[in-house]
């Protein structure tokens, strides 16, 4: 009965736990030491944190210090450079020796429709096919021309009437549509196109176009015959401006009619200079660059145009008037190297256009050969003033002038010069030179050098 009972196993308070007392951990100078070396270990690992991210912010500061030192440094040098150098543009060559184009003269032919030629066709039983009238005449002609077919009876009768040469040159110089203008300098030249040996030409031409004729259409198309003091006016004046399309046809014309001289003298000596020096020209132009194989066919016909006897004479005029009218920068070495020295008579120009060029560049400061290479051997290169970019013209047209004449040859004073002059200019001239023209004219003369000693 002192049991207790079931319900009573179940009271809490009958069933407490026993509080066990905790006894207090006696705490050591070990353990007070050791505390005090993990807190001071903490301390020292956040300032080292912080000395890190200072000494990265620092070096980040130094990195953008070196960076815009090393910025200003490159800047200073490059205007240096520039201030060393003086640099400028590169300059190349071309001139506009094509101003305003004229409108063309307008042609009056009305013999055209009564030519035999015509009249031989429609008097025959092939009309009543064709149906021709006179409306219908120069459609009717332009299409024999385009199709060759004006061609094959021209040289079928060996003869062109006066109609049918003025209409077909007119097309040839003026007409705007390419195949009319093909068609018709294509005509002209099969007929001056030699054929044998005789003394005449097979085919009887009733009516041939004068230089007249050939100048006057040079000036429609804006030619400038004295383009140095017309350049303002072309740049100020408006209007369409040359060269039109068919400087293509007169250029193959006139070169024609320059391989006909044995069998029909064409032009007279004064007009031949005339046609040299507007050769020259042309091929200055940039505006004509496609066309240099052309125009250096073009120049070797009308040169080729002179007997012997006209050509000693006449080379001397041509090139002084060639010089007076040549700037005096890269346009004049392209006067000079746009004719082939494929030639005697090529060659001959050549030296005789850069020869007067040069005594017109050193304003009478010289008159012979002598003189020239005396002044040019005295000028100092070493000297930071001096112009290198006239001494590159300088040493060009010197070697067109000399090296194109065989006859300096037989004249050692004259070879002795030009080799001071051009050790003047490879050894004087040191590759650390940074002045404009410096490595073009060193390294010009060095090869010109090297090529004649080696000869």
């Amino acid at each position: 009965m002192d049991a207790p009972l079931d319900f009573e196993f179940e009271d809490p308070l009958l069933n407490s736990p026993v509080i066990v007392k905790k006894s207090k951990k006696v705490i050591g100078l070990d353990d007070l030491l050791t505390d005090h070396y993990q807190e001071k270990s903490k301390v020292i690992e956040r300032e080292s944190k912080r000395a890190k991210a200072k000494k990265k912010y620092d070096s980040d500061e130094d990195d953008f210090d070196k960076e815009a030192l090393l910025s200003k440094q490159i800047n200073e040098c490059h205007n240096q450079m520039q201030e060393l150098s003086g640099e400028a543009e590169i300059a190349t060559w071309g001139v506009h020796v094509f101003g305003n184009q004229k409108p063309p003269p307008v042609l009056t032919l009305p013999e055209l429709g009564s030519c035999s030629l015509l009249r031989s066709f429609m008097s025959s039983e092939l009309n009543s096919l064709v149906e021709l009238t006179t409306e219908k005449v120069e459609t009717f002609l332009e299409g024999l021309l385009v199709n060759g077919w004006l061609s094959k009876l021209v040289n079928t009768h060996s003869y062109i009437e006066k109609s049918i040469a003025k209409w077909t040159f007119y097309l040839m110089l003026y007409s705007s549509k390419e195949e009319l203008r093909a068609s018709a300098c294509d005509f002209w030249c099969n007929i001056l196109s030699p054929r044998d040996k005789t003394e005449k030409l097979p085919i009887r031409i009733e009516w041939f176009p004068s230089y007249c004729e050939l100048r006057s259409a040079l000036k429609t198309y804006g030619f400038l015959f004295n383009y140095l003091s017309q350049t303002e006016s072309i740049i100020t004046n408006s209007g369409v401006r040359g060269p039109p399309k068919n400087i293509r046809a007169w250029i193959k014309f006139v070169a024609a009619c320059c391989c006909v001289r044995s069998k029909q003298p064409v032009f007279s000596a004064s007009e031949a200079e005339e046609l040299v020096e507007v050769a020259v020209f042309l091929s200055s132009d940039r505006q004509l660059e496609g066309l240099l194989v052309l125009l250096d066919e073009f120049v070797q016909s009308v040169i080729s145009y002179f007997t012997d006897e006209e050509w000693n004479n006449s080379c001397e005029k041509i090139a002084r008037s060639i010089s007076c009218r040549s700037p005096r920068d890269l346009n004049c070495l392209q006067t000079v190297e746009c004719i082939s020295g494929v030639s005697t008579r090529g060659n001959h120009l050549r030296s005789a256009i850069s020869y007067q060029i040069l005594l017109n560049c050193f304003d009478n400061k010289a008159s012979n050969e002598e003189e020239i290479l005396s002044f040019l051997i005295s000028i100092n290169v070493k000297d930071r003033s001096c112009d290198l970019f006239q001494m590159y013209i300088y040493l060009v047209l010197t070697e067109h002038w000399l090296l194109s004449n065989p006859m300096f040859e037989l004249k050692p004073v004259i070879y002795e010069m030009w080799g001071v002059y051009l050790r003047n200019c490879s050894c004087q001239i040191t590759s650390t030179d940074m002045r404009p023209y410096a490595s073009k004219v060193r390294t010009k003369a060095s090869y010109i050098l090297f090529g004649t000693t080696n000869k």
